[in-house]
This record gives structure tokens, C-alpha cells and sequence, in this order.
């Protein structure tokens, strides 16, 4: 029961990062935002893996798997998540983000020859169908893509080709000190893009907002990165997944309470069939390949 509780408290935090981004935007210019993230939970996690004696040397084929993660699992998914969230209302954010798992599966197929099963591919249409819901122009059955929604889906595709690196990377390293390393090297490489991007940007926001990033980070790119990696190891990746689903609906209730998002039966049923689709989907997927190195493990960045 501890294990379930830690892992809630975990997808809570995980779905309300999709509103204190929001927030934070107010304040912060997004890459700018996206890097300072970056270097608090780099700093944190730097300090307690060292202080664990878990630090460990990088060899040339590791970093065959860490460049390429820090291109695509870090660069692009922090810049998309952000350049998304200043024009998409994190409940649709979170929801688009919740395919993660089917487009992980379709690359797996892909690139590694996993298996896509006749119940995934089910899973899939449903789930899709969801999002036709969700993007609905004004709750009919039109549909309206605006630019942040695509972004988010760049943003999405981005989190599950990352997911796929992680795995090949986790078949080398303890998959910490992989979060760990993927996390530095994440920040190493946005921090650049802002300030190239965003030259001339002058960050003066108020103490309470620094507190605010500062505790976001800590929290949720930090200690949840330590919980949700010891207790994936007591109750399995297909387990721990199902907590991940609950982060739309943490997204949207706070959402509502803290931004006024509105939200309709149209996003309300759309979401339903989005994580029934994913559920559909993923429990498959693990039922058919229970090994011990099939881990859920992602970056505390990428949440």
C-alpha cells in the first residue's frame, strides 16, 4: 500500500507540472524556464548520486544512446512542452501527452521488432478517437488543430522516442544514474537554445515565483525522479503505468481551479476514451513481454 501511495503522490505532482508550467509562463520566458528547471533538478540529483556512490564513468557507446536522448528527449521535448504550453491549456496538453505510451509501442514495433497486437492497435483507434473529441473546435465535432496542439504532439512524439533511447540505455546503466546523466546533459543543451533564441530577455520575476520554479523542480524533476525509480522496482512498470493515466484529470481539475480552464463534456468524455485507449493498449503490451529489464523508465524532465 506504501508503494501505491508514493506512486499517486508521484502522477499527482507529475499532472500538475502541466499547470504550474502554465503558470510559471507568466513570469518566465519558456526556454529560459525550461533550462532553469533544468539546472535545479540537475544540481539536486548531481548531489544525491554522489552522495549514494552511484556515480559511475561514461564510456563512448553509452554516449551513443545519451546524445541522441539529449537531442530528442531533452532539447526538443522541453522546448516543444513549453513553446506548446504558452498557447494550449494544460488539460489539453496533458491528454495529448497521455498517447505517449501507444507511439512508444508503435516505435518499439518499429525499431526494436516488438510486438503491436491486435488489442494494441484497438487500444490505438480508441484513444485517437479520444483526441478527436478533445480537439473538437468549441465541443462540436469539428475539428480545429490549432499550432500548440501541434507543437504538443511534436512534444509528445519527441517523449516517446525518448523512451525508446532510455530503454537501449538502461540495458547499459542503472536507470537512476541514466536520469541522472540524461538530466545534466538536458540542461547543457537547452540552456544554449535560450539564450540564443531569447537574447534579449531580462528575467525579473517576484521571490515568490523563484520559489515556485525552484520548488517545481525539486519536487517534481527531483524527489519524484528518486520515488518513482525505487518503487517502479517493487510493483512493475505495468503496475506504475496505470498511475501515469491519472495525470490528465489532476491537469484538468486543477486546471480549473487555478486558471479557470473551462471544461466540457466534449474534453470530459474525449479524455475518458483517451486513457481507456491507452489502458486498452499498454496492459497488452506488458502482459506479452513480462522480463525483468521491462522497465517504465523516463527521465524526470519529460513529465
Amino acid at each position: 500500500m506504501r508503494s501505491y501511495m508514493l506512486l499517486l503522490f508521484c502522477a499527482t505532482l507529475y499532472g500538475s507540472n502541466f499547470v504550474l508550467g502554465s503558470l510559471l509562463l507568466q513570469a518566465f520566458p519558456a526556454l529560459h524556464l525550461s533550462a532553469y528547471r533544468l539546472m535545479v533538478s540537475s544540481v539536486f540529483l548531481l548531489i544525491y548520486l554522489i552522495a549514494t556512490h552511484r556515480l559511475t564513468k561514461i564510456t563512448f557507446r553509452d554516449s551513443v544512446y545519451l546524445v541522441p536522448f539529449a537531442l530528442i528527449g531533452m532539447l526538443l521535448h522541453q522546448v516543444s512542452f513549453f513553446t506548446g504550453l504558452r498557447t494550449t491549456d494544460a488539460t489539453t496538453a496533458s491528454l495529448i501527452l497521455s498517447l505517449a505510451p501507444i507511439f512508444t509501442a508503435l516505435f518499439a514495433r518499429l525499431f526494436l521488432r516488438e510486438p503491436f497486437t491486435i488489442r494494441m492497435t484497438a487500444g490505438s483507434i480508441v484513444a485517437l478517437a479520444g483526441v478527436f473529441f478533445v480537439v473538437g473546435h468549441g465541443g462540436s465535432l469539428g475539428i480545429d488543430i490549432t499550432e500548440g496542439i501541434w507543437i504538443m504532439f511534436i512534444c509528445m512524439l519527441a517523449l516517446s522516442g525518448s523512451i525508446i533511447l532510455m530503454k537501449k540505455l538502461t540495458e547499459r546503466m542503472d536507470s537512476f544514474v541514466a536520469t541522472v546523466y540524461t538530466t545534466v546533459l538536458g540542461c547543457i543543451t537547452v540552456y544554449p537554445v535560450a539564450v540564443w533564441s531569447e537574447p534579449h530577455v531580462q528575467v525579473e520575476p517576484g521571490f515568490w515565483w523563484w520559489v515556485l520554479l525552484i520548488g517545481s523542480a525539486l519536487l517534481i524533476q527531483g524527489l519524484c525522479a528518486i520515488i518513482w525509480n525505487a518503487q517502479i522496482r517493487k510493483v512493475g512498470a505495468a503496475k506504475a503505468s496505470l498511475f501515469l493515466n491519472l495525470q490528465p484529470f489532476v491537469a484538468m481539475v486543477l486546471g480549473y481551479i487555478t486558471l479557470g480552464t473551462p471544461v466540457s463534456l466534449t474534453q470530459v468524455g474525449g479524455s475518458v476514451l483517451i486513457i481507456c485507449g491507452v489502458v486498452l493498449a499498454t496492459l497488452q503490451g506488458y502482459k506479452t513481454r513480462k522480463t525483468p529489464d521491462d522497465k517504465l523508465d523516463l527521465s524526470p524532465a519529460e513529465r
